[in-house]
């Protein structure tokens, strides 16, 4: 997509987005559908193995895709945390001990992702921000989990061709991602500022950034988003003018 193009697309966005509030949402599930409809509509790719999806988000896996893991989830599109909500959950207290409001049904009280949902607002709002939100193949997904990214020297790919490692705890992307990634948690950080990267991390994530600058598709999304949920993606918005 060209400047020009990308612009005028952002145009027609905001003419949409005047019309109907743009606001942030609270619900993850919400989100997700948003990101269907209004974001990946006419883009349909996962972020991490370039596998293309449909409106029914079922995947073609890529030529050489292979893992023996998750194989019921190699399918499908999944919605991922790029900064996992595991690492900004656990700065509220409803997540670490609960919450007045956090009790079942038999008066047994809860705590974790399940509490902080029910009863923080700002942790709602989080976890369902559509700039920290990409599709993944529901297997890479799975095997990532909650952990950070770092350089996984000497590791083999755990999906064939798809150049995702898992390992240690730890994650390395591919390199179609890692710019990607880097300015999501730089967006994060600078967005909430609970929400802050180690220093070991934040190096990396900085290297990453300036090794792999932003592509149309990065900053024609960022515009879409903008659009969506009313907020600038400042990192992007510097980079991609």
């Amino acid at each position: 997509m060209t400047k020009i193009s990308r612009l005028t697309t952002a145009l027609l966005l905001t003419l949409i987005a005047t019309a109907s509030h743009s606001e942030p949402t609270e619900s993850f599930s919400k989100a997700k559908k948003l990101l269907m409809s209004n974001v990946y509509f006419d883009h349909r790719v996962t972020i991490y193995c370039a596998a293309k999806f449909n409106s029914n988000k079922v995947i073609t896996l890529p030529r050489g895709y292979e893992s023996s893991k998750y194989k019921k989830r190699a399918r499908r599109v999944e919605w991922e945390h790029i900064v996992p909500a595991e690492n900004f959950g656990r700065t509220f207290t409803e997540w670490r001990e609960g919450d007045a409001k956090c009790v079942n049904k038999h008066g047994k009280p809860y705590k974790g992702r399940r509490c902080a949902n029910k009863a923080n607002k700002e942790y709602r709002q989080m976890q369902s921000d559509l700039y920290n939100l990409s599709p993944a193949i529901g297997a890479v997904n799975a095997l990532r989990s909650n952990y950070n990214f770092t350089m996984l020297s000497g590791e083999k790919s755990d999906f064939g061709s798809c150049q995702m490692k898992v390992a240690k705890r730890k994650a390395e992307p591919p390199l179609r991602a890692r710019g990607r990634i880097a300015r999501t948690y730089l967006y994060m950080e600078q967005k909430y500022p609970r929400y802050n990267m180690s220093k070991s991390q934040r190096k990396l994530m900085l290297a990453w950034d300036k090794l792999h600058p932003v592509n149309n598709w990065e900053c024609t999304r960022a515009d879409r988003i903008k659009n969506i949920q009313g907020n600038s993606n400042q990192i992007l918005s510097a980079r991609c003018n």
